[in-house]
Protein backbone atom coordinates (compact mmCIF):
# COMPACT_ATOMS: atom_id res chain seq x y z
CA UNK A 1 0.00 0.00 0.00
CA UNK A 2 1.02 3.62 -0.66
CA UNK A 3 1.94 5.90 2.15
CA UNK A 4 0.73 9.68 2.02
CA UNK A 5 2.49 12.44 3.49
CA UNK A 6 -0.07 14.56 5.34
CA UNK A 7 0.76 18.59 5.78
CA UNK A 8 -0.61 21.48 6.09
CA UNK A 9 -1.58 23.36 2.51
CA UNK A 10 0.81 26.43 1.54
CA UNK A 11 -0.71 29.17 -0.83
CA UNK A 12 1.93 26.90 -3.37
CA UNK A 13 -0.63 24.11 -3.50
CA UNK A 14 -3.93 26.26 -3.58
CA UNK A 15 -3.81 25.49 -8.01
CA UNK A 16 -4.00 22.05 -7.44
CA UNK A 17 -6.17 21.92 -4.44
CA UNK A 18 -8.65 24.35 -6.92
CA UNK A 19 -8.07 21.75 -9.63
CA UNK A 20 -8.76 18.35 -7.56
CA UNK A 21 -12.27 20.64 -6.10
CA UNK A 22 -13.12 21.13 -9.87
CA UNK A 23 -12.39 17.25 -11.11
CA UNK A 24 -15.87 16.40 -10.43
CA UNK A 25 -19.43 16.59 -11.83
CA UNK A 26 -20.63 19.02 -9.08
CA UNK A 27 -17.20 20.69 -9.22
CA UNK A 28 -17.41 21.91 -12.51
CA UNK A 29 -20.02 23.74 -11.75
CA UNK A 30 -18.62 25.41 -8.71
CA UNK A 31 -14.80 25.66 -9.05
CA UNK A 32 -12.42 27.37 -11.73
CA UNK A 33 -8.98 25.97 -11.68
CA UNK A 34 -7.90 27.77 -14.89
CA UNK A 35 -4.71 30.11 -14.02
CA UNK A 36 -4.25 32.47 -12.84
CA UNK A 37 -6.43 31.67 -10.54
CA UNK A 38 -9.35 33.61 -9.66
CA UNK A 39 -8.49 36.32 -6.28
CA UNK A 40 -11.38 34.87 -4.24
CA UNK A 41 -9.30 31.12 -3.87
CA UNK A 42 -6.56 33.21 -2.38
CA UNK A 43 -8.35 35.56 0.24
CA UNK A 44 -10.24 32.40 1.03
CA UNK A 45 -6.87 29.99 1.56
CA UNK A 46 -5.36 33.20 3.42
CA UNK A 47 -8.71 33.48 5.71
CA UNK A 48 -8.61 29.44 6.28
CA UNK A 49 -4.65 29.94 6.88
CA UNK A 50 -5.24 32.45 9.67
CA UNK A 51 -7.81 30.62 11.45
CA UNK A 52 -6.62 28.42 14.45
CA UNK A 53 -9.65 26.30 14.33
CA UNK A 54 -9.33 25.24 10.39
CA UNK A 55 -7.00 23.10 9.08
CA UNK A 56 -6.40 22.35 4.98
CA UNK A 57 -4.35 19.81 4.29
CA UNK A 58 -2.86 18.28 1.36
CA UNK A 59 -1.73 14.69 0.49
CA UNK A 60 1.50 13.75 -0.96
CA UNK A 61 2.74 10.87 -2.84
CA UNK A 62 6.09 10.83 -4.04
CA UNK A 63 6.46 14.80 -3.86
CA UNK A 64 3.26 15.27 -5.70
CA UNK A 65 -0.23 16.63 -3.83
CA UNK A 66 -2.63 13.97 -4.70
CA UNK A 67 -5.41 14.87 -1.95
CA UNK A 68 -6.73 17.46 -0.02
CA UNK A 69 -9.30 17.67 3.15
CA UNK A 70 -10.25 20.66 5.34
CA UNK A 71 -10.78 20.44 9.01
CA UNK A 72 -12.80 22.75 10.99
CA UNK A 73 -12.59 22.36 14.51
CA UNK A 74 -16.12 23.86 16.10
CA UNK A 75 -16.95 24.26 20.11
CA UNK A 76 -20.80 23.70 21.40
CA UNK A 77 -22.42 23.84 24.39
CA UNK A 78 -24.46 20.76 23.37
CA UNK A 79 -22.96 17.01 23.96
CA UNK A 80 -21.29 18.35 27.66
CA UNK A 81 -19.22 21.08 25.81
CA UNK A 82 -18.07 18.51 23.11
CA UNK A 83 -15.99 19.70 20.41
CA UNK A 84 -16.95 18.53 16.81
CA UNK A 85 -14.79 18.11 14.14
CA UNK A 86 -15.90 18.72 10.65
CA UNK A 87 -13.96 17.33 7.71
CA UNK A 88 -15.51 19.24 4.16
CA UNK A 89 -13.89 18.91 0.73
CA UNK A 90 -12.41 15.64 0.31
CA UNK A 91 -10.67 14.88 -2.70
CA UNK A 92 -8.00 12.62 -3.80
CA UNK A 93 -6.57 12.79 -7.50
CA UNK A 94 -9.37 11.04 -9.92
CA UNK A 95 -6.64 9.10 -11.41
CA UNK A 96 -5.55 7.46 -8.02
CA UNK A 97 -8.89 7.06 -6.31
CA UNK A 98 -9.99 3.17 -5.07
CA UNK A 99 -6.96 2.62 -4.03
CA UNK A 100 -6.91 3.53 -0.41
CA UNK A 101 -5.75 6.43 0.18
CA UNK A 102 -9.03 8.81 0.66
CA UNK A 103 -9.38 5.91 3.18
CA UNK A 104 -5.43 6.83 4.81
CA UNK A 105 -6.62 10.48 4.54
CA UNK A 106 -9.75 9.94 6.59
CA UNK A 107 -8.19 7.91 9.14
CA UNK A 108 -5.43 10.57 9.17
CA UNK A 109 -8.18 13.46 9.81
CA UNK A 110 -9.78 11.61 12.77
CA UNK A 111 -6.72 11.08 14.76
CA UNK A 112 -6.11 14.64 13.94
CA UNK A 113 -9.45 15.60 15.90
CA UNK A 114 -8.83 13.31 18.28
CA UNK A 115 -5.55 14.81 19.17
CA UNK A 116 -7.41 18.11 19.49
CA UNK A 117 -9.95 16.95 21.69
CA UNK A 118 -13.18 16.38 19.77
CA UNK A 119 -15.45 14.04 20.61
CA UNK A 120 -17.09 13.46 17.52
CA UNK A 121 -16.31 14.12 14.11
CA UNK A 122 -18.77 14.59 11.44
CA UNK A 123 -18.94 15.25 7.61
CA UNK A 124 -21.89 15.81 4.75
CA UNK A 125 -21.76 14.43 1.30
CA UNK A 126 -24.33 15.46 -1.80
CA UNK A 127 -27.29 13.11 -1.42
CA UNK A 128 -25.90 11.93 -4.90
CA UNK A 129 -22.48 11.08 -4.09
CA UNK A 130 -24.05 7.54 -3.71
CA UNK A 131 -20.57 5.73 -4.20
CA UNK A 132 -19.00 8.45 -1.51
CA UNK A 133 -22.18 7.47 1.18
CA UNK A 134 -20.78 3.90 1.06
CA UNK A 135 -17.11 5.08 1.44
CA UNK A 136 -18.09 6.59 4.28
CA UNK A 137 -19.81 3.96 5.90
CA UNK A 138 -17.19 1.48 5.47
CA UNK A 139 -14.95 3.56 7.35
CA UNK A 140 -17.38 3.68 10.42
CA UNK A 141 -19.36 6.79 9.95
CA UNK A 142 -23.09 6.28 10.92
CA UNK A 143 -25.85 8.07 8.52
CA UNK A 144 -27.36 10.18 11.23
CA UNK A 145 -29.06 13.22 10.08
CA UNK A 146 -30.47 14.99 7.10
CA UNK A 147 -28.98 18.31 5.97
CA UNK A 148 -30.02 21.31 4.61
CA UNK A 149 -28.57 24.05 2.34
CA UNK A 150 -29.91 27.67 1.46
CA UNK A 151 -27.85 29.33 -1.02
CA UNK A 152 -27.37 32.74 -0.64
Amino acid sequence: MRHLDIRRATPADLPVIVAMLADDIRGKARDDPSLPLDPAYEAAFAAVDADPRQYLAVAELSGAVVGTLQLSFLPGIGHKGAWRGQIEAVRIASHLRGQGLGAEMIAWAVETCRARGCRMVQLTSDAGRLDTHRFYLKLGFKQSHLGFKLTL
